[in-house]
């Protein structure tokens, strides 16, 4: 137990998978996990742990953005003993060729800030994805033909953003998607010697502007929940 994680020692799985929602992390459990019981509600924070084709799997809410995700991530990984986090959530396209509901494998992450910055100083530390499992989660998205884009991502410190000059250059620059959360989970993977990835599903444009409705951002986002679950065990 911990500050803001309740559960007992060996509640928690190995393997984590991370929504940003709580209510999500629900969802996930009652529609893929099997024998799922709730481990956390801390907060509201809910977390709970099943099994996955025999595996034991646990999907926990971070809240939104990388300082919420900071505090999750680093007390699931030091106190519950977590070695494999994916990072299940929403992002908004930032090229033209992505569609709503495509996913996203986020190789590296962008980014202006992070909860850690004050540690690197000086130093630009590109936090970057687990290659087995961003490896894992391309095959498994192919095996599905599900439409899947691979690339670097723009994880920003603020929803309501008001720099449309910087957002160009994240456009001229290739960036496939904008979120919240990965670059901090990328960092913290790298410090603690984890594997991380973030799997995001497009509820957003910022070029056509389209947009999933919000009742649908809860339950549009199977296909990335199943491409995590089989990233993570692909390689065991």
């Amino acid at each position: 137990m911990t500050v803001h994680i309740g559960a007992k020692a060996g509640d928690i799985a190995e393997t984590v998978l991370l929504p940003g929602d709580p209510y999500r992390a629900r969802w996930v459990a009652e529609n893929f996990l099997e024998n799922a019981v709730l481990v956390n509600e801390v907060r509201g924070m809910l977390g709970f742990t099943g099994t996955y084709k025999g595996n034991r799997v646990t999907v926990h809410g971070t809240g939104m953005g990388m300082p919420s995700l900071s505090i999750y991530v680093n007390e699931l990984i030091r106190d519950f003993g977590a070695k494999t986090l994916i990072r299940i959530g929403s992002a908004g396209a930032m090229q033209e060729a992505i569609k709503v509901r495509d996913v996203v494998l986020a190789m590296s992450a962008t980014t202006l800030s992070t909860p850690s910055e004050g540690m690197f100083r000086e130093l630009n530390f590109a936090p970057t994805a687990d290659f087995g499992l961003l490896a894992a989660a391309h095959k498994a998205a192919q095996g599905k033909s599900i439409p899947t884009h691979v690339g670097s991502i723009y994880s920003s410190n603020t929803f309501y953003d008001e720099r449309p000059d910087l957002n160009e250059q994240m456009m001229r620059h290739g960036i496939l998607a904008v979120e919240m959360e990965a670059a901090e989970l990328y960092t913290l993977a790298a410090r603690y010697g984890c594997r991380a990835l973030g799997i995001m599903t497009i509820s957003d444009h910022l070029v056509t502007h389209e947009a999933l409705p919000s009742d649908q951002r809860e339950r549009s986002f199977g296909d990335m929940v199943e491409i995590a679950l089989e990233a993570a065990f692909e390689q065991g």
